[in-house]
């Protein structure tokens, strides 16, 4: 029987035809003289009836079915019953009552219920997962992803871009992760990589003379993985000719207007507001800066320059700061919540957690009797505090300070139910140093990665200053996740040299690592610029879930492995000789 609808296609309209449905058994129930089966196909779920006096064939054959069986089932469309209509159902003021089923296929009972919110462990719906994609919020995640890139693909096409594929078999470069190596067989000894990202392609392809590209591109890093990482994800990739930061923020804030809107129905406001790198870590902590939320960090190291506390003012004379949350109406948190918030400020590095406790006529702190009532009160003033509020300080090196405060933020955030699903705050984040100092690899490293240019009014400063280069990066960040990131390029060959021999390079290296790049800067190569997406993290974010790994199809583990396809797996001698490789004894 060849299928005529699907099951949401049917409709009061419909009364009176014949139709023939083809799907899964959702539910099964038997009401004796009548069998009532959920007939589930993509679209949905819609009802069949089994009765004797319809077809008695069709009613024993429906007393034998199971839940996920295979089937076909032709019928005439009812009403239901007023009084047996089921409003959460699209289709639930129909049924169809079945004049002849063929079962197509049987199923075994599956490991786990195929219905939504199942507390199932994770590992075994990847094991299972063409089972775990049959339910709907699965399904629903997997719809969502493919409007999001149809509408990528569709509004840049309309913005005069090109998609080009780029090489999956490329060549391993010392930037970023680690890469995947695979063996060559006709070049023994030799290896390609696997991208981490078209970053080298991209940038050819302006030297190429096509102005605007993109990619829907697959990459691949061998790096520790978490919520919202995987060895291979999805990016969308872009590079544009002829460009400044301004034009990409304007196409990039149009894209995701109609990204949320065609994908979810959601409007947002453009334009995104930006802050400074600088500035998100003062106040945030971090360069990917959450505003869903206050709870800012406010810096207090001018103020409290020459106290007698030598907690703060030794810090600040060694060259630190001191900052400090204003965490409102956390007052009431009983001592053991305060210490456990001190012991998580030293798990991220600091040497404890200085604290006040703001009562209506009386303050609460181990370190008020080091600070005069001066001091105090101007504490009070700079954080607004008020009665009930509980203030966490931090007084170390810039960088500890922003990583402890940043962290505690968050953590505070979360206690206080501030991070609100529905919300959607965009930033731009500018102004990133273009370099950083390794001090254990006593040289530099790119802060974004070696082919971002520097701020032109920055360039003398390669000479004499290179900590102290901005660099032409931008990110744009999403609700404390960075979704996407970006730069303008190096299209000179002599500002390239430049910043390979200050990222440790000798000429030789850089030669025989990145000379392709350098030989085609001299042919004439524009101005340039671009900005990649990680589709997965966005899609996580726009879905409300939790990780990376409910948008993908068949996503790996956090230790990289695939349970339903065993993978990594053992290959066979033969096909280590052809690759010229022995494994080494463990």
């Amino acid at each position: 029987m060849k299928r005529t609808h699907n099951a949401t296609d049917i409709s009061s309209q419909n009364v009176g035809q014949e139709v023939v449905l083809n799907g899964w058994v959702n539910t099964r129930r038997d009401h004796g003289g009548l069998i009532f089966i959920d007939l589930r196909d993509r679209s949905g779920i819609i009802q069949i009836v089994f009765s004797p006096d319809v077809n008695e064939e069709s009613f024993h054959l429906a007393e034998q079915v199971r839940g996920e069986y295979v089937v076909a089932a032709k019928g005439k469309v009812s009403l239901r019953p007023e009084e047996t209509e089921n409003p959460n159902l699209l289709t639930g003021k129909v049924e169809i009552y079945v004049e002849e089923m063929e079962v197509l296929n049987r199923a075994k009972t599956p490991p786990f219920y195929i219905e939504d919110n199942i507390d199932v462990d994770e590992n075994l719906r990847l094991k299972y997962r063409y089972l775990d994609l049959r339910r709907p919020e699965m399904r629903k995640n997997l719809e969502l992803r493919h409007r999001v890139v149809k509408v990528m693909r569709d509004y840049l096409d309309e913005k005069a871009f090109i998609e080009v594929e780029t090489p999956i078999l490329t060549r391993s470069t010392p930037e970023g992760a680690r890469d995947y190596l695979v063996p060559s067989r006709v070049h023994p000894g030799e290896f390609f990589a696997l991208p981490q990202s078209p970053q080298q392609y991209k940038q050819l392809l302006m030297v190429a003379g096509m102005e605007k590209y993109f990619q829907i591109a697959r990459c691949f890093r061998d790096e520790d993985l978490r919520a919202d990482r995987q060895p291979e994800f999805t990016q969308l990739d872009m590079e544009m000719s002829f460009v400044d930061e301004e034009d990409i923020f304007q196409l990039i804030e149009e894209m995701m207007l109609r990204i949320f809107k065609e994908g979810l129905e959601q409007d947002i406001s453009i334009p995104f507001p930006r802050i400074s790198y600088e500035d998100a870590m003062k106040k945030y902590g971090n360069d990917r800066p959450d505003l869903r939320f206050g709870l800012e960090i406010v810096d207090l190291t001018e103020l409290l320059r020459d106290v007698e506390f030598k907690v703060f003012s030794g810090a600040i004379k060694s060259g630190g700061v001191v900052r400090a949350i204003n965490a409102r109406g956390c007052g009431s948190f009983a001592r053991r919540e305060i210490d456990k918030l001190g012991e998580m400020a030293v798990e991220y590095g600091a040497k404890g957690m200085a604290w006040i406790v703001v009562g209506e006529n009386e303050l609460k702190s181990p370190i008020i009797k080091f600070l005069t009532e001066e001091e105090v009160e101007q504490i009070l003033n700079a954080l607004e505090a008020k009665p009930g509020d509980l203030l966490i300080f931090g007084a170390d090196s810039a960088e500890t300070v922003a990583r402890v405060l940043g962290n505690l933020r968050m953590e505070l955030a979360r206690r206080l139910n501030l991070l609100e699903k529905e919300s959607l705050n965009f930033v731009w984040v500018l102004g990133f140093p273009l370099l950083e100092y390794d001090e254990e690899a006593k040289r530099y490293v790119a802060d974004h990665h070696m082919f971002t240019s520097p701020c032109l009014e920055d360039i003398e400063l390669l000479d004499t200053d290179p900590g102290g280069v901005k660099a032409r990066a931008y990110d744009l960040v999403l609700n404390g996740v960075e979704v996407g990131g970006g730069s303008i390029r190096i299209h000179r060959r002599d500002w390239q040299e430049k910043i390979f021999g200050l990222l440790g390079l000798t000429v030789e290296e850089a030669q025989e690592k990145f000379g392709h790049m350098l030989e085609a800067f001299e042919y004439g190569a524009p101005p340039h610029g671009g900005i990649a997406f990680g589709i997965d993290r966005l899609l996580m974010i726009m879905s409300q879930r939790q990780s990376i790994r409910d948008l993908i199809a068949f996503p790996k583990t956090q230790s990289a492995s695939c349970p339903m396809m065993e993978t990594p797996s053992e290959v066979s001698m033969r096909q280590l000789r052809e690759l010229s490789l022995k494994i080494r004894d463990k």
